[in-house]
């Protein structure tokens, strides 16, 4: 546990968004990522590479995404309150060369524990009009 205040407990409900974001994503962000990351997967950089393996072009690292997602959480949540986030990868974000694109990250109560005073936090990252991570969910301690 962190030594950061939790989120109050008094107030949530159930369907409230308690945080959203817009991430941008260029080739130069898959750059970054991958020199942060260690992943150097051709899929994030050549596009003749990525299309070989059936993919339309470069796509995002699914981590990033993730990450992203995670990310939104603890910013509501507080550095390090996030006790558990789980996410399946359900569709690529493809990234353009020349460009950017945008995912929207939205984090929602989704259920409420009083016994334990946690709230459960889903999470939809959707990207070109369908979500990209599916069951997303953040376990967060609160106050």
């Amino acid at each position: 546990m962190s030594d950061n205040t939790l989120p109050s407990y008094d107030g949530l409900e159930v369907g409230a968004v308690v945080a959203t974001r817009e991430v941008v994503i260029s080739r130069d962000t898959l750059v970054r990522y991958a020199g942060a990351s260690g992943d150097f997967n051709p899929i994030h950089y050549n596009d003749a590479f990525a299309q070989s393996v059936g993919l339309p072009g470069v796509i995002a690292h699914g981590m990033f995404t993730m990450g992203a997602a995670a990310s939104v959480v603890e910013e509501w949540a507080g550095a390090g309150n996030v006790q558990d986030f789980q996410a399946r990868f359900t569709r690529p974000i493809e990234v353009p060369a020349m460009g950017e694109v945008v995912a929207t990250v939205t984090a929602t109560v989704g259920a409420l524990d009083d016994e334990m005073r946690t709230a459960r936090v889903d999470v939809s990252v959707e990207f070109d009009g369908a979500k990209v991570l599916g069951k997303a969910q953040a376990l967060v301690p609160c106050a």
